[in-house]
This record gives structure tokens, sequence and C-alpha cells, in this order.
């Protein structure tokens, strides 16, 4: 027999833990638990996104699509599910979550196991849900912690709730991390295979979607053996998955195969022109009322009108005409040269090319939209133009046209303001009598001066801004503006010439060609094609100009190509510029003299820099780097010619309308010019078939000391101040580099 306190003792220990007990104590502890946890989801809100989770990059691309730059700290471009594939998203669900569309965001199954699996030492695994992920990724943090991984199922069973499954799909594949710094669907397929995500073939999605496991070891093109191996067994796992739940025909199964990405290539970066470009984009979009920080925020697909090809060609035309002739290290001189440019496209106003300095990461301001600079004589067609448009006369009455006689000489003051002006002409060379299409093929300061008078400097000025200028750069109505006195950038002036090249309707120049959000669009400059001067206004200053290039200082333009254009070298050298343009094309190109090496950037002479000992004109090397572009751009030339209305007519082979003044190409220049005359452009000049009618533009040498007075014109108003002249050496009618201002001093700073 047993002892009765051992009876007693296991009697006691029974009534203590019967299973009514057990049972209600797991019961109680049950209700505690859930108790606890409905707590817990009462007290644990959803709280506002984390802040890399919206952050987005933006995408600027070419015209034609291909990126030319990715701005922001986070590669993510968010798209909407409705451009990503089915297949590829059922790629997705089957390699994460089988369960998806029938959990409610966790799955407890799964998490148990995966705990399981965890303690028993048979692998780390998640065992979380693609909305679990989706908040990890877009609420929280990636500790792995206890108390963050409760908080993540807690809040996955409230956003499951709140949110659409297509939604929750979505922005979990729009968090995720793939490797290669991208973030999203979107920037892991361009990064991986070079195309958009709503282009991804069910192979390739089901290689993204494999990625998740391990980004960085699942890199088929860095992955070592077994990463690869690793990496392929996922991926048929995910399409198998796909089989088994009827989301892919096994057939279709059997023929796909490991689809291997692209090597990985660097971020577009701000190096180069890129920089300037993006940064003209963004500013241009900050005028059509997108705010700069809407633009930090990211998650904009900017598509410029910038072509990739002339691009290049533009980029190519400074180095071979400039930066490959430049010692910048070597030489403190050839360091303070800038070179900018813009191309326009005078039909469209699409900015098709855009050279902003030697690069963005090491001259900062952009050249090609810098206001600081003095356009110098390419503003005076500009004045031609108002002249015509406005039907202006002489101070005798006579109306202003291509034959108008002036008189050039240099240094001779104007008549009819009451602003005293007589500026000098470049090489302060004295022409004596001279037609205005002479005058504009040689750039003289003094006709431009006395024409600004005689059309009213402030109708000039109202001219200059219908046309694009911009005011507020010392645009002052004074004889002086005749000679570019004002601030333009070469975009500025791109625009101009681009409304005169279509025969005076407005063109507006445009960077941007499409600008879009994933929740809005914004609507990008459009060009009015308002009439702002007269088509024979407009058309008469192409026709002057045409023959800058053909007979004038900008020769070195010419090309197989119908071309106008204009030279400018403003005070003290500090800039040089050739404007000009074709039937298809409208390109400034300016030089800029400026030391950098202070705190304050300094605008300094360019003389003696791409020119040893001589000046650099307009005539030089800009003229040089736009024909040099417009040939690569134009591939090679084009057969196209202007359509102009003019009242002396044109049969556009160069030849000037009788009693314009041509000049006659057949006496020799007295300097050498920069580069040999001998070297003729490729269109041959024509001197007009029958004598002019007004007043000869070549004169034989002059015979007068002194104490002669030049002649005056008949029609020119009696009383007309005369000035002393010196004895001339023959007037080069060859092309040479006759152009050139001397303006008013001017004494600001710009900051650097």
């Amino acid at each position: 027999m047993g002892r009765p306190d051992a009876k007693a003792k296991k009697r006691g220990i029974r009534r203590l833990f019967t299973w009514k007990k057990l049972l209600g104590t797991f019961l109680l502890l049950c209700l505690i638990g859930i108790g606890g946890l409905y707590t817990v989801y009462l007290l644990v809100p959803v709280p506002t996104a984390n802040a890399e989770a919206t952050m987005q990059s933006n995408i600027y691309t070419y015209s034609n699509g291909k990126i030319l730059a990715r701005t922001g700290e986070i590669n993510r471009e968010i798209v909407g599910l409705e451009k990503i594939p089915l297949p590829v998203q059922r790629a997705f669900v089957a390699a994460e979550n089988k369960t998806f569309y029938k959990d409610n965001g966790v799955d407890i199954k799964g998490t148990t196991r995966a705990a399981w699996n965890t303690l028993t030492g048979k692998g780390k695994q998640g065992g979380s849900t693609i909305t679990q992920q989706y908040v990890k990724n877009f609420y929280l943090s990636q500790d792995q912690t206890a108390t963050r991984k409760l908080k993540e199922m807690v809040i996955a069973i409230k956003v499951d709730e709140e949110m659409s499954k297509p939604d929750i799909l979505a922005g979990y594949m729009n968090t995720s991390y793939y490797g290669r710094s991208s973030y999203g669907i979107q920037a892991a397929a361009r990064s991986y295979y070079g195309t958009d995500a709503s282009r991804l073939t069910t192979a390739q999605g089901a290689y993204l979607a494999s990625l998740l496991q391990a980004p960085n070891q699942y890199d088929w093109t860095s992955a070592n053996a077994t990463g690869r191996k690793l990496v392929e067994e996922r991926w048929n796992y995910v399409l198998d998955n796909m089989v088994e739940m009827g989301w892919l025909p096994a057939a279709e199964r059997a023929g796909l195969k490991f689809p291997v990405p692209q090597a990985p290539k660097p971020l577009p970066g701000m190096e180069g022109q890129t920089g300037y470009i993006v940064e003209a984009a963004n500013q241009e979009l900050m005028r059509q009322g997108v705010s700069e920080e809407d633009i930090k925020a990211g998650g904009w697909t900017i598509t410029l009108n910038i072509d990739e090809g002339r691009q290049k060609d533009l980029v190519a035309a400074v180095d071979k005409e400039l930066e490959a002739k430049l010692d910048r290290k070597g030489d403190k001189k050839a360091a303070t040269v800038q070179a900018g440019a813009t191309s326009v496209d005078p039909k469209t106003g699409a900015v098709v090319a855009m050279y902003g300095g030697v690069g963005a990461t090491e001259h900062w301001m952009s050249n090609a939209t810098r206001r600081d600079f003095q356009p110098a004589s390419t503003f005076k067609p500009i004045v031609l133009a108002s002249a015509l448009d406005n039907e202006a006369t002489t101070q005798d009455g006579r109306e202003i046209g291509l034959g108008t006689v002036y008189d050039g000489d240099s240094k001779r003051p104007v008549v009819g303001s009451e602003i005293p002006y007589a500026p000098e002409n470049e090489d302060d060379r004295s022409y004596g009598p001279v037609s205005v299409q002479r005058a504009t093929d040689k750039s003289i300061n003094s006709v431009y001066a006395q024409m600004i008078v005689d059309v009213g400097a402030e109708k000039a000025k109202k001219t200059a801004l219908d046309l694009g200028l911009k005011d507020g750069q010392d645009f002052d109505p004074t004889p002086a503006m005749a000679l570019g006195t004002m601030g333009a950038s070469t975009l500025d002036m791109a625009g101009a010439y681009a409304t005169l090249d279509n025969h005076g309707a407005k063109v507006t120049p445009t960077l941007v060609k499409a600008a879009q959000h994933r929740d809005r669009q914004v609507e990008t400059v459009k060009q009015t094609g308002e009439q702002v001067i007269s088509r024979r206004a407009a058309d008469t200053v192409t026709q002057a100009m045409h023959s800058v290039v053909e007979n004038g200082s900008g020769y070195r333009a010419a090309g197989d190509y119908e071309a106008a254009g204009k030279t400018g070298t403003s005070e003290n050298n500090r800039s040089a510029w050739f404007v000009g343009y074709t039937p298809e094309l409208v390109t400034a190109v300016a030089l800029f003299g400026e030391n950098t090496s202070g705190k304050i950037a300094e605008q300094v002479t360019l003389t003696d820099t791409v020119d040893p000992g001589r000046r650099a004109n307009g005539g030089g090397v800009p003229a040089k780097i736009w024909g040099a572009y417009t040939e690569r751009a134009l591939n090679g030339g084009s057969d196209t010619e202007f359509d102009l209305e003019t009242d002396g007519g044109w049969d556009g082979g160069g030849r000037l309308p009788t009693g314009t003044g041509s000049p006659t190409p057949t006496e020799e220049p007295t300097e050498e010019p920069t580069e040999t005359a001998t070297t003729p452009p490729a269109r041959t000049p024509t001197a007009p078939t029958t004598p002019p009618t007004t007043p000869p533009t070549t004169r034989p040498t002059p015979t007068r000391d002194a104490t002669t007075t030049p002649p005056v014109p008949t029609g020119e108003p009696t009383g007309e101040p005369t000035t002393t002249a010196t004895v001339q050496p023959p007037d080069p009618d060859l092309p040479g580099d006759d152009e050139g201002a001397v303006l008013p001093e001017r004494t600001t700073q710009q900051p650097r």
C-alpha cells in the first residue's frame, strides 16, 4: 500500500491542475493576449510615410526619349500599376506572397513557419506578406526588432482595410530596392534592361521579382557562380508558381529563357553640358508656375527639345574651333575665355542644342543663358528691323532701306539727338558715303548710331522687346543702344533672330517639350505666331545679313547652305559674337572674357587670347564655331533657300537687288585678316549686274589730306556736321574683320 501522504499530495496537485482550470487559464491568457493586441491595434496609428519612401528622382530626356540626366538623392520614379504589364505584377505576387489577394495583410501561418524555421536553424526567413513589406518600406525603418515587427503587422492589417490590393501592390513595387541604386520597378527596369516598366517581358519581370530577396547577391553581372545559381533557381521558382496559380501557360513557361540583364551603367551626372541644360530646364519650368520645392521633391519626367545629335555636333564644333586651341591650365589668359551657344528651330522654337561652358561642374554659370555681357553689334539688325517696320526716315526725310546712304566716318556726331554721341568705328576707320547694306556688311558703328536716332531709340527698344529680348538689362533707349550696350544671352539673341528667320512671326525659344508628374502635366511654352514686325521688314533684314555672310565680316560662317548672320564685338573686347541662321536653324555663339580667380567674377578683355596679339572678333572664332556646327547639324549642307519678300526683290543666290550698294569683292584688304582671304566661302558672292542708283559704296583710294572734309552725299541734311578725316588706306571690299563696337564702359561686376 502506498503511503497516505503521497496519495494525498497527488490528489492535491490534480485538484490544482485540473483540465478545467488549465483550459480556463489558457482561455484567460488568450483573452488577455487578444485584449493586448486589440489595445495595440487601437494605439498604433498608420504613420505618415517616411521621407525616403516618397523621394523620387527627376528624369530628363532628349527629344528622342533617351535619358540625358537623372537627379535626386533617390533613384526612383513612381509609376502607376496600370503601366506595369499584368504578368509582371503576377510574377511579384508569385515570388513573395501567393496568398496576397486573399489574406488580410498578415499571414499568421507563414509568419509562424518562418519563425520556427529560424529558431530551429533552418535558415533565417521573413514570412512577411507583400502588405507587410510595403508597410516596412513606406512607413517604417528597416530595423530587425520585435517592436518594429509588431508595429509592421498591426499597421499592415490597418492598411489592408484602408487600401485596395492593387494600390498596395503598386506601392510595394515602387518602394522596394532592386540593387544598382535603383528604387522602384521603373528605375530597376531601366537599370537592368534599359527599358520602361511598361515594356518588361514576363521573364524580365520574374528576374526583377527574384532580385528582391537579395538584390546585390543576385545581380547577374556581378554575382559569383553561387549567386547566379541561386537567382536562376529563384527565377524558375517564380515562374513555376505562376503556372501553379494559373497565371502562366505551361507551354509558354517551357519556352522562356533566363533574361540576362545588361551591364550596369553609371547614373547620368551633372558633368559636361548636362548640368547647364538641366538647370535651364528647371528655370523654364519655374517660369511656367512649378515651384522650386516641387521640382526638388522629384517625380518629374521632363522631355527636352534637345536633339541628341545636334547637341553632340555643337560640343564638337566648340572643341574643334576653340578648346583644342587653348591651354587653359598653362595659360592664364586662355583660362579667361568662356564660350556659350544656343541653337533653335525657327519653325517651332525648340532649343535643339545648348553649350553652357567647359562643364557645369567646373564653371557653374551657364554661358548660354547668362545676360551680363553685351551682344554688341549683333543688335544692329534689330535697329534696322525697327527702322524698316516703322518706315522710318533719315533726318532729311529719305525712307531707310538697304540702299539708303549714310555718312560712315568714324567719330561722326549723331544728328537729331538730345544726347551727344560720336562713336568710333573699329580701328577708327572712316568710310565716307556708304549704303546701309555696306554698313551692315562692315558693321559700321557711326551709321547705326545715326539710324537709331532716325527711327527713335524708344521704338527700337520696343522692337527688341517684341522680338524677345528681355528688359531690365541696361536697356537704356539712347543712341549707344544701337551698338548693343544692354545685356543679353545667347538664348535671347537666338530667339530674336529666329523671329527674323520666321518672317517676323514671334518665336519663343523653348527647352522643355513636355513635363509630366505622376498626377499632373505642365503646359509648356506655346508659340504665339503673332506677327511682331512686318514680313517685309524681317525679310529685308535677312537679305542684309545674308550679304554679311557672303560679302562681309561673317564670311567665315559661310558654307554649302544659305545663311544670314551678324558679327559683334563689345567694348574693350569683352565679348565676341556671331548670331546667324539658315532657313532651318538659328544659332547664337559668343565668347566672353571672364576672370574667375577671385571671389567675384570680373569681365576682362579677350584680346590676345584666341588670336595672339589681336582682338577676338565675332567674325573669327565665333563664326568658325557657328559654321562648323551648322555644317554638322545640316548633315554637310542644305539646298533650302530663303523665301523672302522684300521691296527690292530677292533671287536667293547671294545677289542683292540693284541699288543696295553691294560691295564688289575685287579690291585687296588693307590688313591681313586672321585667316587668309584667298579661301573663298562655299557660295561665291556675285556683284550687281547693273550700276547702283545710289552713290557707289566702293571708293578709289582717297586723296584728301587731314584737313579735307568728306563730301556730303546728295540728300544729306544741310548743316550736317563735318569731321576732319585722316588719310585712309584703300577701303577693303573683300571680307575682313572690320566689325566691332566701342561702347560706354561697364563697371558692374557680376558675382561668381
